[in-house]
């Protein structure tokens, strides 16, 4: 099984994917984390620039990096899947369509362009306010960190995503137990046979 966990920089997703991975992992799941960025490949390495003003790309050129980034796993995440694990991604093919509708883009180019990617059997999204991810990391903040507007239209469309039928929504105002608690309740409900 494929879980994403998404939601804007600072809602927690690296934190709560981990404690999912580990939860799993004591309830005698085979999981596995990954995280996007990659910034261990090339392309993650060119990304990572990016964020931080050392390269100047327009929106395509970034969405088409985040996608390509992807791809330099797939292999491994097919691998992963193929061979029994539960694979966690902090922030997957849902966030290049937020942020890239966002900065204008088209979704339907964005998805399309994903769809040889393994698809995620749940997709949860950690929701905050845009203002309130500020307050959680008052220094350091990349380009997409900084624009409180942008994030805010990136959080719209999560939202509209998390009407698809594979997608559950957990309010990441919480503490990160409560934000947790959630988060397995939903996933237990998923691997519960039916």
């Amino acid at each position: 099984m494929l879980i994403a966990i998404e939601g804007l920089d600072q809602s927690g997703k690296a934190t709560q994917a981990e404690r999912l991975r580990d939860q799993l992992r004591e309830g005698g799941s085979r999981a596995r984390l990954v995280s996007f960025p990659d910034y261990g490949t090339s392309i993650g390495e060119e990304i990572a620039r990016a964020l931080q003003g050392e390269r100047e790309y327009g929106p395509e050129a970034m969405q088409l990096l985040y996608v390509a980034n992807r791809y330099e796993r797939k292999a491994d995440l097919e691998r992963w899947l193929a061979g029994g694990l539960t694979v966690v991604s902090d922030r997957y093919v849902a966030s290049s369509i937020a942020y890239g509708e966002a900065q204008g883009l088209d979704p339907a180019w964005l998805a399309d362009m994903q769809r040889y990617l393994p698809v995620p059997e749940l997709t949860i999204l950690l929701d905050i306010d845009p203002e309130l991810a500020a307050t959680r990391k008052a220094s350091g903040r990349d380009r997409y960190e900084r624009d409180l507007a942008l994030l805010g239209r990136v959080r719209e469309s999560y939202t509209r995503q998390a009407e698809q039928p594979d997608w559950a929504c957990v309010n990441g105002d919480q503490g990160k137990d409560a934000v947790t608690a959630a988060i397995m309740a939903i996933v237990s409900a998923r691997l519960s046979p039916a």
